[in-house]
This record gives C-alpha cells, structure tokens and sequence, in this order.
C-alpha cells in the first residue's frame, strides 16, 4: 500500500512550486480545510491528507500499536512528506495535528520548512505552574463518556468545540465529522490526544512556527499558546478575535490571512 492511498493524499495547486501540506485535527478529515487551502493554491502546491482511521484513509491499515501515540502519526507525516520530493514544506496543522507536525519535525528536520500550529496544546491537563485547561478528572470524564456513549458524546462535544453557538451549522458539520469516525479509533485517538504531554518537545524544535490562537478557546485557552509561544524558540503568536477551536472553519478569513501574512517574503 502507498502512502497516497493509505491517507488519502490529495494535491492541488500550482506544480513545481513549494508543498504546503493541510493536517487535520481529532474527530476530522482533510475537508476541515477547505476554506483555507484553495488560497494558497496559486503560490504552492496544496496537500492535503487523513489520518489513518479518518476520513477517506485506508482503514485496512490502521494499526493500534503504531498509533498508540502521537508518534505513529508524525511517522505517517514524514513518509506524506518525503512522497512529495520537493523540498522543505510548509505544514499548517491544526489542534493535534499541530504537536504531531512539531514531533515530524524534530525528527526530520530538513523535510520542513515553516510550522503554522493552529490551537496547539502540547498539555492538556492543568499541573502545578501549568494551565492546559481541563482537571485530571475533567479528562477522565470526557474519555469514560466517550466510550459510554460515543454518539451521544459527539452531539454534545462538537458544538462545544466548535463555539459560535450563533452558527449551528458549524457545531452539526463537525458532530457529522466525529459521527462518520470508527467509534473503536476515535477512542483510542482521543486519549492519545488527550492524555498526551508533548511540552518537553517545544524545546526541541528548531524549525521556524507560528502559533495562531482564537482568543476564546474552549480546548486550547489562551494561556495555552502562550505557553507553546514561549517556548518554541523564534515563534511568532497570533492571536485571532475568533470564538471557538475551529477556525479554519468558524473564521477561514483570518485564518487564511494570518497564514499569508506569515509566509510572505
């Protein structure tokens, strides 16, 4: 099986150019960004993919063992980067996606060129002198509803983290999202996601970052990418006048120009 077929690899864009590669959060698949990418499609060359056990990915390969930590993942990114033998790329990642994109390229360092860290947190759980936003028993609430129930846990988690409840039918796209998952993978990607600490990671990155931030945040506060912020040497932060942790979806506008903004020469 090739790397294309197995996350559903997909490339757009101008030929040639550098790669900007799209990933996708917990509970997602690559058309999160749909109302991002397609801008930046005449300067690169757009990628876009899906975690194994996501979206149109190969379910044949997901492999509990390998994606029993954030590691299996960053793997699969490197193998999608090194598929497109084109040089350093740009890796926008969001929520998850973005501790994933820094463990790929503390490895690999030479396949990445920029991060942009979409509502990054490398911790999500509050330790002494460390804000993550949720209680030990905040975590273990939400994982044992989860597997209790994961529909139901779906209906009330999407719009939660999705915010703008002006917008109903942003929280219904991302419950549809969570709805389409293998209820036996999303469990075990959310406590990966969840229980993970990647904070010793930040350290080690020496590729070049922004951090983009909503100011209203439910699953990464704002003292979260704070915290990535000054501990990613040389990082930039932004923070966006966005509700809620999606806003390559709930704000695809600031999103978008952010993002150019940090990119242009």
């Amino acid at each position: 099986m090739g790397v294309a077929e197995r996350n559903n690899v997909i490339t757009r864009g101008r030929s040639g150019a550098q790669p900007m590669v799209f990933a996708h959060g917990f509970g997602c698949d690559q058309s999160m960004w749909r109302l991002v990418a397609p801008a930046f499609e005449a300067t690169h060359l757009t990628v876009t993919y899906d975690h194994v056990g996501f979206g149109d990915s190969d379910l044949s390969a997901y492999d509990p063992v390998r994606y029993g930590s954030l590691q299996g993942y960053a793997d699969d990114l490197i193998e999608v980067c090194e598929s497109l033998d084109a040089g350093p790329v740009v890796f926008v990642g969001h929520s998850v996606a973005a501790m994933i994109g820094v463990r790929a390229a503390i490895a690999r360092p030479e396949l990445f060129d920029r991060l942009v860290l979409v509502g990054p947190s490398p911790r999500y759980i509050d330790e002494d002198g460390y804000v993550g936003g949720f209680s030990a028993a905040d975590i273990d609430g939400l994982l044992e509803s989860l597997d209790r129930n994961y529909l139901g846990w779906s209906s009330a988690m999407a719009p939660v983290i999705m915010g703008n409840p002006d917008r109903p039918e942003l929280g219904e796209e991302l419950t549809n999202s969570f709805c389409r998952t293998d209820p036996r993978i999303a469990s075990q990607f959310a406590r990966v996601t969840f229980l993970s600490d990647s904070r010793a990671d930040l350290a080690k990155l020496r590729v070049p970052a922004l951090v983009l931030q909503c100011s209203d945040d439910a699953i990464a506060p704002l003292a979260v990418g704070r915290y990535t912020h000054e501990h990613l040497a040389g990082s930039e932060l932004v923070v966006l006048e966005a509700t809620g942790h999606c806003p390559n979806l709930s704000a695809p506008e600031a999103t978008t120009a952010a993002i150019a903004s940090y990119l242009a020469p």
